[in-house]
């Protein structure tokens, strides 16, 4: 049961000019039903292209349990509450069992995933598809910058360190609810940041649901401008996870720019050890002048040259914090936030992961990491997790040593990764190329029973 969950699979990856010109009919419709509606027209990426095969091989060899860390590491900072009261982590836990395959077979849907997705549809594709797209995006980033580390960062809560987003928040409101998912910051110790918005979407339909998926994707990721006017680049994603048993399916797209590069043409250098900051960065885009016309703003988030030391380090400490929080620290995790992006949240009894301590350790491949665990049954057996990162990593970032960490971690990119069912540990490990670690086992005095959780 546990030994499935690091063994290679393969998912289906669709990007080619088909599938551009089937978005771009779905835009088409839905922009006619918008104004049948009397509905505000979307603002969408002026320009969709596919992957390249050589940056996003069409076969792409995956192992679940890769998947839920990403998942996992992902959604560590979501206030989405799906945990009822555990640390949100966690939740990625519950599809342990809800997908199989083989090396020379395609994932999909077991019997225990397809009794997920008849009461939680929506739920199901929407995390798997958060936790395909961005391990899909990371080998691609990392293709593409061989020299360059690539970290994931939840875009709500770095966006709240510069932008009040939803009504609970303080500050003059954005006023618009499409927004790219994450960002992807590629970067280098003491260079600046290239950061694109990722939209990630899923569903349980057809190649047609996948492209009015990424017609919608295409407007979240329009939703926030780095630098000039339609340059940000992007990466559109929408899993497809068919219940009828056809091939499992990450259609996705690619919206080109030279934008999105953090570089301080004006103001200051950014200092990844500051504290973190709480601006208050007016909402809307400003699209350039037209003669001696200035148009109209238009809604959303326009992180401009002057704040791009700050966003920088908003990116920064939104990665920190996420770090930590995997831990159970609560502290340190509290000292990377701003009050909006809920830095009480994590200092008092109030935390979500209140009842998820920073209280173990464990060593693992001669490494020692601390965390915190989660113990529960996977059908019927009694099994351990364990979430944390590498020791020397949590000594630095609970000090608030950004600069070093990522020195660290960008010195050890290449050799820190590891996937396997360690017969020490008793279960699968995976550890990251960040310090994170996720490992599972079963409890000890258990025997594993054989899984019925065969794909159909």
């Amino acid at each position: 049961m546990l030994q499935d969950l690091t063994r290679p699979s393969n998912v289906s990856v669709h990007s080619d000019d088909a599938l551009v010109g089937k978005v771009k009919a779905a835009i088409t419709a839905d922009d006619e039903k918008r104004k049948e509606n009397e509905d505000e027209p979307l603002r969408r990426k002026p320009a969709l292209v596919p992957i390249l095969p050589t940056e996003l091989p069409r076969q792409f060899e995956v192992t679940l349990w890769d998947v839920l860390h990403t998942l996992a590491r992902a959604t560590a900072l979501s206030w989405r509450g799906a945990g009822r009261g555990l640390a949100e982590h966690w939740g990625a836990l519950k599809y342990t069992q809800a997908l199989a395959g083989g090396r020379d077979s395609f994932l999909g849907l077991t019997d225990e995933g397809h009794r997920i997705a008849d009461h939680y549809k929506s739920l199901q594709s929407s995390e798997l598809g958060i936790g395909f797209a961005l391990t899909l995006s990371e080998h691609m980033l990392r293709s593409r910058f061989p020299d360059h580390s690539v970290t994931i960062v939840p875009a709500d809560t770095a966006l709240r360190a510069g932008w009040a987003l939803t009504s609970r928040d303080k500050g003059e409101k954005v006023k618009y609810r499409y927004r790219p998912q994450y960002f992807a910051e590629v970067w280098r110790p003491g260079e600046p940041s290239l950061a694109i918005p990722l939209a990630c979407k899923g569903n349980h339909g057809d190649t047609a649901t996948s492209a009015e998926q990424l017609a919608s994707a295409s407007a979240h990721a329009e939703a926030v401008h780095i630098g000039a006017w339609n340059e940000t680049p992007s990466l559109l994603f929408s899993t497809q996870l068919p219940t009828d048993g056809s091939t499992m399916t990450v259609h996705a797209l690619q919206a080109p720019g030279s934008g999105g590069r953090l570089s301080p043409a004006e103001g200051r250098e950014a200092n990844l050890n500051a504290p973190p900051f709480q601006a208050n960065v007016m909402p809307d885009i400003h699209p350039p002048a037209e003669g001696l016309v200035t148009p109209e703003p238009v809604r959303g988030c326009h992180v401009q040259p002057k704040d791009y030391a700050w966003f920088q380090e908003a990116l920064a400490h939104t990665t920190a914090a996420g770090l930590m929080t995997f831990t159970g620290s609560g502290h340190a995790t509290a000292r990377h936030l701003t009050d909006r992006q809920g830095r009480k949240r994590f200092t008092g009894l109030e935390h979500a992961a209140s009842m998820s301590i920073q209280d173990a350790a464990h060593t693992l491949f001669g490494n020692e990491y601390v965390g915190t665990d989660h113990v529960f049954r996977l059908n019927g057996p009694r099994v351990e997790a364990f979430s944390g990162v590498d020791k020397e990593v949590f000594r630095l970032l609970a000090r608030g040593d950004i600069e070093e960490y990522r020195a660290l971690v960008h010195a050890s990119r290449h050799v820190r990764p590891r996937l396997t069912f360690d017969k020490d540990w008793g279960g699968p490990v995976s550890v990251h190329a960040d310090g994170s670690v996720f490992a599972l086992r079963l409890l000890p005095g258990q025997n594993e029973e054989p899984c019925a959780c065969s794909s159909r």
